[in-house]
């Protein structure tokens, strides 16, 4: 663990500089506006350990697949998206001599991330190698407001010399992948040009043909006196405006970078050019400080709908704040052909490309935080990419429209390379089922399914069907060679979670086989002729399926089995392991974690996270105390259905044990990865964790329930939610609950299970008490 970033309930601060954490820090440091991101890198040269990062959404290159064994069915390519140009930079020269911060003596260093207003800044004092201190003080933002800018302000103060500066301000589209297969660059230059008037460079990936408009103009000063650019720099793919002023001792010299960025996705190829310079020039037009204001109001509007306030625990509010801002940078819900990389903006590694964390983690988060049509975006980005789903199945042997979502993807094509992935966490198809179910217990919107949820759950539910075989010797259907989401096994038989998934996906197809054509019945028979869904024997051999599927229990402790010869496994306690040990992935051989009994995450669990309405406190209980000192919590992922699950059978010690793992994974550090960029699609599980666990949301049957409680560390928390299009505040303490309806409708909210009518702008108290729960 790092714990060098200050706690504080709106901001991010690193006091002092830490180079050997600062890819840590690059990450931390991240800005996004669901069209673009930026890494905390530094506007000045630095040539410390550093990984520059500009990422555009939707944008992405076909890495040609690295493996030593080829196998069939493997994909050609891993789809990524490309670093792209590095449009903050500005080249600092003081008397000749060029500023490069890893070669300074940094005396004072303080960058902050403002989440309240999306504003990042940084101030230090320097003296250069030659004796030059000086003082920079800097600032940008990625406009929520204009989603093609972004800006920079950069001021520098002589605190002890006369002397010369010269400031370029560039693009440089001259960028490379870090994870690159093959070291390639992933794009072309189009076309570059700079003037006093700004400059224009274009670049084009290649293979994939994606062009971007990358426009820019500073605006320079010395003591509030205007200066004009001295000369332009058109290399290829990188344009500057250079400057050059006399530092008189005090002089402070400040830039302002206006940048318009846009891609083929928003506008023609013919009017790219011409469009994105209009952005810029509008921009310029209002001007940096009426920019700012209305970032600052933006985010204000963000934080009205979803805060999440903790009174008594500056870590734990710092944290939740932190998680919610980066998932906002990274998913904004206006297009349904974007998605959520498990790194969002802040790094390399996944790609950038989308896995089943979306429905799993993400999903929840949006849908009860936002408007309806951003969760349903996220929805329809897997409907529209049905056709690869059922072709992906089809390259595997499957038939008749079964659909196999991808683990990895960014246009519908599955794009991983791992054959105990790729072919076998085939859960990933159950997540897409029940995510469409989650949506429509909670917005009750019918029209969805009918339009487009009952033809990706009839794909989803066929490939089910031929994924099971009948078992003479069980007399049962089973499914072989599955890896379930705890990847530390892999090829195992029936996998408990897989093969309960895959029920549960049958009969919520079945259901909505009967409910459309019930509603709709012209709709179902257009879904009839359009998926050639056979009636006749499609649906009773589902059916036969549900009843008879085999899964994995042990009479003696009256639990589910993760998979068949589980219990052959020496079974020893994950507090046992040395701690020289830990993370056993960086320890141990492959081999020996497959061997051993320790899960990376949930499985079981998970199972039970999903579908906890099926199973009592009881049976949660003894499932949690055998599966859970099994587990090494080495996935992002899975603290935060143990937090949720410890709460619903009162272990409230061990569920705020495990939310602060979530919550501080990426601030603290906890699995030394950081560098790599943060956890995004965890960060909805954290969300989660307070919401769903402390706060006991459920959707049950379409009726809102809550059954709260307040960790003893904290004296109060509250969050703002959204049911049904209206939203509710709900603020829980050590002695109370109370509920307000901010919405125009009256609504009934189940607390405790006692149902309470809410009229418009009116709230209920609830008095009670929460005893500390404790870990047996």
């Amino acid at each position: 663990m790092k714990e060098y970033i200050i706690h504080d309930d709106w901001k991010i601060i690193e006091e002092g500089f830490h180079p050997e954490y600062n890819r840590v820090s690059e990450s931390l440091f991240s800005l996004g506006n669901g069209r673009m991101g930026q890494r905390g890198n530094f506007e000045e040269t630095y040539t410390g350990d550093t990984l520059q990062g500009s990422y555009l959404a939707g944008i992405y290159y076909p890495d040609k697949t690295r493996v030593g064994w080829w196998k069939n069915g493997y994909p050609e390519y891993f789809a990524k998206i490309p670093n792209s140009a590095n449009w903050i930079g500005l080249s600092v020269w003081l008397d000749g001599k060029e500023l490069d911060i890893a070669k300074c003596n940094v005396i004072s260093f303080r960058r902050e991330l403002d989440m309240k207003e999306g504003i990042l800044r940084r101030r230090m004092y320097l003296t250069t190698a030659q004796g030059h201190q000086i003082e920079v003080v800097s600032e940008r933002f990625i406009s929520l407001a204009r989603k093609e800018i972004g800006l920079v302000n950069y001021k520098i103060r002589s605190l002890n010399f006369s002397g010369q500066l010269k400031v370029s301000s560039y693009l440089n589209g001259n960028v490379r992948n870090e994870d690159s297969n093959y070291g390639e660059s992933f794009w072309d230059p189009v076309r570059q040009e700079v003037s006093d008037k700004g400059g224009l460079l274009v670049s084009k990936t290649k293979k994939t043909n994606f062009e971007v408009c990358y426009t820019f103009n500073s605006h320079a000063y010395l003591e509030n006196a205007e200066v004009n650019p001295i000369g332009f720099r058109a290399n290829e793919g990188k344009i500057a405006q250079e400057y050059e002023v006399h530092l008189e001792h005090n002089n402070c010299f400040e830039i302002t970078k206006y940048v318009g960025i846009q891609s083929v996705l928003y506008q023609s190829l013919d009017d790219l050019q011409l469009r994105t310079l209009d952005k810029l020039r509008k921009a310029e037009a209002k001007g940096y400080k009426k920019l700012k204001k209305e970032q600052i109001e933006f985010w204000h509007k963000k934080w009205a709908e979803s805060d999440i306030t903790i009174e008594g625990d500056p870590a734990a509010q710092q944290a939740i704040r932190f998680n919610i801002f980066h998932l906002y940078q990274t998913y904004t819900g206006d297009d349904a052909r974007l998605n959520i990389g498990p790194k969002g903006f802040t790094g390399e590694k996944y790609g950038g490309v989308t896995y089943w964390d979306t429905e799993a983690y993400c999903l929840p988060f949006f849908l009860r935080t936002s408007k309806g049509e951003v969760a349903r975006n996220l929805l329809k980005y897997r409907h529209n990419h049905l056709a690869k789903a059922i072709e992906n199945a089809a390259s595997l042997g499957f038939s008749r429209g079964a659909a196999l979502y991808p683990m990895v993807t960014i246009n519908g094509e599955e794009c991983h390379n791992e054959w105990e992935i790729t072919f076998e966490e085939i859960h990933r198809n159950g997540a897409m089922a029940m995510a469409i179910r989650n949506y429509l217990d909670y917005t009750n919107d019918v029209d969805y399914i009918a339009e487009f949820g009952l033809e990706v759950l009839i794909g989803i539910s066929r490939f089910w069907a031929q994924r099971v075989n009948w078992s003479e010797d069980k007399q049962k259907y089973v499914m072989l060679g599955v890896t379930g989401p705890n990847e530390y096994e892999n090829n195992v038989n029936n996998n408990w979670y897989t093969n309960y998934l895959a029920v549960q996906t049958l009969q919520f197809t079945l259901d909505m086989c009967r409910l459309i054509q019930e509603m709709n019945t012209d709709r179902f028979n257009d879904i009839i002729c359009s998926t050639s869904l056979d009636i006749e024997n499609e649906l009773p051999c589902w059916q036969d399926i549900i009843n008879q599927i085999y899964l994995p229990f042990d009479d003696q402790r009256q639990i589910f089995l993760q998979q068949d010869g589980f219990l052959d496994k020496d079974l020893v306690r994950t507090d046992l392991l040395p701690a020289d040990q830990r993370p056993i992935h960086e320890h141990w051989s492959w081999d020996r974690i497959l061997r051993s009994c320790y899960i990376k995450q949930a499985d079981v669990l998970q199972g039970l996270y999903f579908f906890e309405q099926d199973f009592d406190k009881a049976l949660i209980k003894r499932h949690f105390d055998f599966y859970e000192p099994l587990t090494v919590h080495e996935s992002s992922l899975s603290a935060c259905i143990h937090s949720i699950l410890a709460s619903r059978i009162g272990y409230h010690k061990k569920a705020y044990e495990m939310y602060l793992h979530t919550a501080r994974l990426d601030l603290d550090d906890y699995n030394n990865d950081t560098r790599d960029g943060l956890h995004i699609t965890s960060m909805g599980g954290t969300w989660m964790s307070i919401v769903e666990g402390f706060g006991g949301l459920r959707s049950v049957k379409g009726n809102l329930h809550l059954d709260p409680v307040c960790p003893s560390q904290w004296s109060r928390y509250s969050f703002t939610i959204i049911f049904q299009d209206q939203p509710i505040r709900v603020t829980i303490s050590q002695s109370q609950t109370l509920i307000k309806n901010l919405g125009d409708q009256s609504i009934i909210i189940y607390l405790h299970d006692e149902g309470i009518e809410l009229a418009p702008n009116n709230d209920h108290i609830a008095v009670h008490s929460t005893a500390e729960g404790t870990l047996n």
